[in-house]
């Protein structure tokens, strides 16, 4: 259908684009135009009547001449700055002088110098070729930083110490004009810059288990070539060291183009954070304690189920559905089989994050516990066992391991160590239903007698002992005829 786009004919085309039209502004700006053009017109008859020696119509025209120019700075501006949008001044660019710009510029000075020494007009057009190509830099690096929409796609659930995938896209917004050459990075150096002081200061007095400076975005990302009205999609690898919380406040793009003589860097308000969660790859120290906790777990009591237990002797109280005919004919005495009860495994993880004063031996115990604890939740989900985890006032309720499993990773992924000294354990309600593995720091002799039966107590210089031994080659590692014994678990 000629003439016609997406259902509109042009009469409806522009009849929508003059109710968009800013009519009382548009006005504004050409009376404005109007009378500074007049105004110009008076400085030039001004100036003409001064040449002839005309003083009174010099000062005439003059007058005007500022009057009106005063009139529409009064007027016409603050009218027309009111109705303009001013979104473009808020971007926040910064240039750095490089090598090769520096040496540029002290090229520039010496050209200069020898223009005026000499007075020769070439060196006056190559001395002004040279300052418009840093103007053309500067105009074009700004084209090739505005109008890009940056995001970030991160994973939902991440863990320390284990690669993730991520993505970054960046689109071009501009109708036109492409970008090149773009370097993407987190953050701004300068604050990265001050939050290493900050963090320098805090540890003097106080050590965290939380560094102050940590990143998401790791190393920058290059986009040679972004055409308009396009995305390109990069896809990376992140993998971070330690737990706790990562963020980015925000992002930045930094350019060369097109000469080399400044880098400038803009800065994008695209905040992020992101929680990483203890490791949960199961350690040396790990390997070690399981057997002896899953010798525990695993121990099968005789009930009503439906796994074979055990076959023994008939009793008077003995169902006759229970017989085992098999059994009972290849001994020839009646026997019944014992099945397995079908309770649920309720288990309860306890973090007592008392550690004492708190140094750097101190810190590197409670991380150890901290991932101690989430490689333990972390296997528990993995059998779908009834849990249960309690840390100072945090507890979660008794369910299932896979209903809570992130809700735990998420408060071990944050909680710190107090600096009160541990010297007994927590209390504990008394419940004889629940098998509980208690981490803690408190001497081994604080230990309450009742805790013995349905407990097993982790102390921490326990895992850190077991990490060191870890750490042995296998020669060194091999059990001597002096040496202690392995860690073991204390029940």
């Amino acid at each position: 259908m000629k003439g016609t786009f997406l259902g509109s004919t042009p009469e409806n085309l522009y009849q929508s684009f003059l109710d968009r039209l800013d009519r009382p502004g548009w006005k504004k700006f050409a009376s404005a135009m109007v009378a500074l053009g007049m105004a110009f017109l008076l400085a030039v008859y001004s100036s003409v009547f001064a040449q002839e020696g005309r003083l009174l119509g010099t000062a005439i025209c003059a007058s005007l001449a500022l009057f009106l120019a005063g009139y529409v700075a009064i007027t016409a501006v603050p009218y027309l700055a009111r109705r303009t949008r001013l979104e473009w001044l808020r971007v926040s660019i910064d240039y750095r002088l490089t090598r090769e710009g520096m040496f540029f510029i002290i090229f520039i000075f010496i050209l200069a110098i020898a223009g005026l020494n000499t007075g020769n007009n070439l060196l006056y057009l190559i001395l002004a070729s040279l300052l418009a190509a840093i103007l053309m830099s500067g105009v074009l690096s700004l084209a090739v930083l505005t109008g890009m929409e940056l995001e970030v796609l991160l994973p939902t659930h991440v863990f320390a110490r284990r690669p993730v995938p991520a993505r970054i896209r960046l689109t071009n917004q501009k109708k036109l004009l492409p970008s090149f050459s773009i370097l993407l990075s987190g953050g701004k150096e300068e604050e990265k810059g001050k939050k290493k002081q900050k963090h320098s200061k805090k540890t003097e007095t106080e050590p965290s288990p939380f560094p102050s400076d940590r990143q998401i975005l790791q190393r920058p990302l290059y986009f040679p070539f972004l055409p308009a009205k396009r995305s390109i999609i990069r896809s990376l690898e992140l993998q971070f060291p330690l737990r706790g919380l990562y963020r980015e406040e925000s992002f930045s793009m930094s350019t060369r183009f097109p000469f080399g003589f400044l880098e400038k860097t803009l800065h994008l308000p695209v905040s992020q954070t992101l929680w990483v969660y203890p490791a949960v790859e199961p350690t040396e120290e790990f390997y070690e304690i399981l057997p002896m906790l899953a010798g525990e777990l695993e121990a099968l009591q005789k009930g009503r189920g439906h796994d074979l237990y055990s076959i023994r002797d008939m009793v008077s109280t003995d169902s006759a559905r229970h017989v085992d005919w098999k059994a009972s004919a290849r001994t020839g005495e009646w026997k019944v089989r014992e099945f397995t009860r079908e309770d649920e495994r309720r288990l309860q993880i306890i973090l007592d994050p008392r550690v004492g004063p708190l140094d750097s031996k101190s810190l590197e115990q409670f991380e150890r516990a901290v991932e101690f604890c989430a490689c333990l939740a972390w296997h528990f989900h993995e059998i779908d066992a009834q849990l249960q985890f309690v840390c100072g006032d945090f507890h979660t309720p008794m369910a299932r391991a896979n209903e809570l499993i992130y809700e735990i990773l998420q408060f071990l992924a944050a909680v710190e160590p107090s600096g009160e000294v541990p010297h007994d354990l927590p209390a504990l309600a008394a419940d004889e239903n629940i098998f509980r593995i208690i981490c803690t720091a408190a001497p081994h002799g604080s230990v309450p007698t009742m805790l013995w039966s349905r407990s097993y107590l982790i102390f921490f210089d326990m895992l850190q002992a077991a990490a060191k031994k870890s750490r042995l080659s296998p020669a060194e590692n091999a059990p001597q005829a002096s040496e202690a014994p392995p860690v073991r678990l204390d029940r």
